[in-house]
């Protein structure tokens, strides 16, 4: 496993990062729990050392499914442990709440689901705009100061909106979504890395689409996250990323990878990401993403991929 610095926080952690939105089991496919939790398990024996869950993620479910894993095998101790707030899933819609007083009791809530005592990173998972910025983050720093997170950052905010954020704490991280198919904030992560922040890029594989498992345009329930948050899988830009995973492929073929493997290597070279969320509710996924690092991109190869990636244009 690659270990890159998170920013100015003093820590290190994994390049591949374990996501679990799809582990919540809303908008995903569905697993046994006892799947999923070796899939936790599989994802530190590997080397992965940060584990990012929200209670957003089918209302608390995937908290509580991380909690129960890093309690079973005693993992706490090697987890750098994100969770989320400012965002919650109820009655199959997510509904944003920056209010103070839901701030405190939701931390609390995933504290418990956590079954640990401190959260080392509670993000913003969306910025409320009902709710003034000074109030949400002067509930975070009593937060940090009550010794219940030891950092704080955000998610899914524009540049403008991490600026307003810091006039009132500390911003130490920034969450978007980046990757070969999604690279409309590559500008606002390198912003981000020159403040200091740690940058998490989630949807590192584009929801799926870049591992190659996907070759016709498939049908999807209208909450699958596939079908409502993730626009690869439908014409015309299912296409166009199909004739960049052809080159994925093509490359990982000559390394006995996968093209998995491959776009976490481009997303990992990034010097502005730290790491590379990736969602994963099987240990056989888990060990196939880890391995990304057993093999590596030569120079002509990487030109390659960013050819591919400018024309694809997305």
């Amino acid at each position: 496993m690659l270990y890159k610095d998170f920013g100015n926080t003093g820590c290190k952690v994994s390049a591949i990062a374990l996501g679990t939105w799809g582990i919540g089991g809303a908008g995903w496919d569905t697993y046994d729990d006892e799947v999923r939790l070796d899939a936790i398990a599989a994802a530190v024996e590997q080397g992965i050392n940060l584990i990012d869950t929200a209670p957003a993620y089918n209302a608390g479910a995937a908290e509580k499914l991380v909690g129960t894993a890093l309690e079973r095998w005693g993992l706490r101790d090697k987890v750098f442990l994100t969770t989320k707030t400012g965002n919650e899933f109820i009655d199959g819609k997510y509904v944003r709440n920056g209010r103070p007083e839901r701030v405190l009791s939701l931390c609390q809530e995933s504290l418990d689901r956590l079954r640990t005592d401190v959260i080392d990173l509670l993000l913003v998972h969306w910025p409320d705009p009902n709710v003034p910025f000074n109030e949400t983050f002067a509930a975070l720093r009593q937060l940090k100061e009550e010794g219940k997170v030891r950092h704080i950052g955000v998610s899914n905010f524009s540049r403008e909106q991490m600026e307003e954020a810091r006039q009132y704490c500390q911003i130490e991280a920034y969450q978007p979504q980046y990757s070969m198919v999604s690279r409309k904030s590559e500008e606002l992560c390198r912003w981000a890395t020159e403040q200091g922040m740690g940058v998490m890029a989630y949807g590192t594989l584009g929801g799926g689409i870049l591992t190659g498992r996907y070759r016709t345009v498939q049908e999807f329930a209208p909450m699958d996250s596939r079908n409502r948050f993730y626009p690869f899988f439908k014409e015309p830009l299912f296409s166009q990323v199909m004739e960049l995973v052809q080159v994925l492929e093509q490359i990982a073929a000559e390394h006995g990878g996968t093209p998995a493997q491959a776009a976490l290597q481009w997303t990992a070279a990034r010097s502005f990401v730290s790491t590379c969320l990736v969602g994963a509710q099987t240990r056989a996924r888990v060990e196939e993403n880890t391995k990304a690092f057993d093999w590596s991109l030569t120079e002509e190869e990487c030109k390659r991929l960013d050819q591919a990636v400018e024309k694809a244009a997305l």
